[in-house]
């Protein structure tokens, strides 16, 4: 059963599903994308489940496409390239002494790869000390590798956990620890029925990208990505024997927030104009019995991006980084802001630049305009130096430029659903 809670923020209140004790349970939505420009290959459309995970290792180098653009994300794996992929992924020590495999010549494309994958304690041969690097990876080789790899063990009861699993009957005896404990870490991703883990089935490039981006995630290498194929056990035991919730903050929900320079009353972009912006959440979003979702102080990264179809200027939240240091991707953003200041020839910069912060493009255009090139010396978002862009703005006589009251114009709407833990 799902537990049901109120939230309330300081500007909406909201509904949210937090998973109770002893179950497995998706999302009540199917996942949207959160990739950066959709995504880089032809056959994985933003909307595609695996996604996220697929874009954020192809950024990390971790995985690649094919020449003709595509991803291919339904081809199986094999071992060696799965070791291949884990000597991308994971830079850890030897923990045992490298074998050369009768199977694996010395000049084959991934002995080196292989070779780390059984040191690291990643991957492991088979008898007559063969690796068969071109069988086809089963899924549950893949969650004992990545167990193992990372070391870690159960906590709680292994039957119990793999109960949570309709198909738990089809998992090897040698694999059913490791997958609890892969499974209580968060590694497990099940496409598209939570409750069946396939464990024989081969292992698909878009499976393999899910579960070592998870695997990431609960080694701190990577940032939480929302997906309701996530496996979350509403009792996974912490470190400390206490208990994991899964609390899911729908989309539609706002949050409130703050530019925490307080001596700065506006901000001014121009309308091309995509600029850096941290900001933190300012008022507790908690649920009706008081417990804090998201606190105050959270802090916000994303930029402010143009929005041309209406001349406007936007912020686009990327991540959340909680004071706790857990970090989630978040997909939220503002309203758009269309009000603008005109700035002229013969306008002094210190009125203008008086308790404001610039956009690099916006502090360039103010100097080019008003012939004072003192602006440059002025605070601008991201530290940018302005000097390079002076010149877009030479022989202009006025520029129109967005003003942002950081007060009131940039609380944030979720745009997904947002899943949280909370322990």
């Amino acid at each position: 059963m799902f537990g049901r809670y109120n939230f309330k923020s300081g500007c909406a209140a909201f509904m949210a599903l937090g998973v109770t004790a002893g179950m497995v349970a998706p999302l009540l939505t199917s996942t949207a994308s959160f990739a950066q420009n959709s995504s880089s290959f032809s056959d994985v459309s933003s909307n595609y489940w695996a996604a996220n995970f697929i874009q954020e290792l192809s950024q990390r180098g971790i995985v690649a496409g094919f020449p003709d653009g595509r991803f291919k994300p339904d081809q199986e794996v094999t071992r060696a390239q799965f070791a291949a992929m884990l000597n991308k992924a994971f830079q850890k020590a030897p923990i045992r002494s490298g074998i050369r495999f009768a199977d694996v010549p010395s000049n084959y494309w991934a002995t080196s790869a292989i070779q780390n994958a059984y040191a690291t304690g990643f991957m492991s041969g088979y008898p007559r000390n063969t690796f068969q690097p071109n069988q086809a990876i089963p899924r549950q080789q893949v969650l004992v590798s990545l167990a193992n790899g990372l070391q870690y063990s159960p906590k709680g009861n292994v039957e119990e956990t793999l109960q949570n699993f309709n198909d738990e009957g089809n998992i090897a005896d040698y694999a059913r620890s490791p997958i609890a404990a892969a499974t209580e870490n968060n590694v497990v991703v099940n496409y598209p029925n939570l409750k069946f883990l396939n464990p024989t089935q081969v292992t698909t490039r878009a499976q393999v990208a899910a579960f070592i981006y998870q695997a990431l995630v609960s080694s701190n290498q990577a940032s939480s990505i929302n997906s309701p194929y996530i496996v979350s056990l509403g009792n996974a035991p912490d470190d400390n024997g206490g208990g994991v919730m899964q609390v899911l903050i729908p989309e539609g929900t706002t949050i409130p927030v703050k530019y925490e320079n307080a001596d700065k009353k506006k901000i001014l972009v121009t309308r091309d104009e995509t600029a850096p912006l941290t900001l933190t959440v300012s008022t507790n979003v908690v649920t009706d019995t008081g417990k804090v979702v998201i606190p105050a102080g959270t802090t916000v990264v994303g930029q402010l991006k143009p929005v041309k179809t209406q001349k406007g200027s936007q912020f686009v939240a990327q991540k959340l980084v909680l004071p706790s240091g857990q970090e989630y991707q978040i997909n939220a953003q503002s309203q758009v802001i269309t009000k603008t200041e005109t700035v002229k020839k013969g306008s002094t910069t210190g009125a203008i630049a008086k308790n404001a912060v610039l956009g690099g493009a916006a502090a360039a255009a103010v100097s080019a305009v008003t012939g004072d090139r003192a602006v440059a010396t002025e605070e601008v978002l991201g530290g940018i130096a302005i000097g390079g862009l002076i010149g877009l703005f030479f022989g202009k006589s006025s520029v129109d430029l967005i003003v942002i009251n950081p007060d009131t114009d940039l609380e944030m709407t979720v745009n997904q659903n947002l899943q949280i833990s909370l322990r």
